[in-house]
């Protein structure tokens, strides 16, 4: 990840554009991606320990949350991971990290590794795929959402953002190399989702 994509999610922040405060539509629009068969896949547990990657201010955080033993998020923007901190204050399992997900040094192991529309920012997806196996505890669980989109930016008007459109078939293959074993594949309107489980 570089520069631009810090940019662009802080100037999202400092345009007041919060997900977690989203009218009810557009929420459901964004559901799209990762609703309740995305959460549901997560097996949560009040024993388990989860991290996303991609927290964002916390759309999906506010959820997850509330549903596990203890909750980590990471996000390169420090401004939305400000927001996040705000939006998440109430629960007290809670720890958000600012920092690039592929070079942060993670303390133990999680029993739930998340993630959507994040993976597109991710040039090396292998090397992501392997954190992720390398961050899950035996019988873990990784869940995946990818956009069907393949355009190669993001075009807010004013700049463009430089992506990595995610394959079904390269994430496939990217996670069949680690010890993880895919479990279920599934369509959304908008996105792919991968559900796998650590060896």
């Amino acid at each position: 990840m570089n520069e631009d994509v810090v940019c662009h999610y802080d100037k999202l922040i400092d345009e007041n554009n919060d997900p977690v405060h989203d009218p009810e539509p557009l929420k459901a629009y964004m559901d799209k991606w990762d609703g309740n068969d995305f959460i549901s896949k997560l097996d949560l547990s009040k024993q388990c320990s989860v991290l996303e990657i991609g927290v964002g201010t916390g759309r999906l955080a506010v959820r997850v949350a509330p549903l596990c033993g203890s909750f980590c998020g990471i996000d390169i923007s420090p401004k939305t991971i400000s927001r996040a901190k705000e939006n998440l204050q109430k629960h007290n399992n809670v720890s958000l990290l600012c920092g690039d997900f592929l070079t942060y040094s993670f303390e133990g192991v999680f029993d739930v590794v998340y993630s959507s529309l994040t993976f597109m920012h991710i040039k090396d997806k292998q090397a992501a795929i392997d954190k992720v196996s390398a961050l899950l505890s035996n019988g873990g669980i990784f869940v995946l959402s990818i956009d069907k989109n393949q355009d190669e930016y993001i075009d807010t008007g004013v700049n463009k953002i430089r992506v990595y459109p995610d394959n079904p078939n390269v994430i496939s293959s990217c996670i069949k190399n680690t010890e993880m074993i895919i479990e279920d594949i599934f369509e959304t309107e908008f996105a792919y989702v991968f559900c796998a489980k650590h060896k």
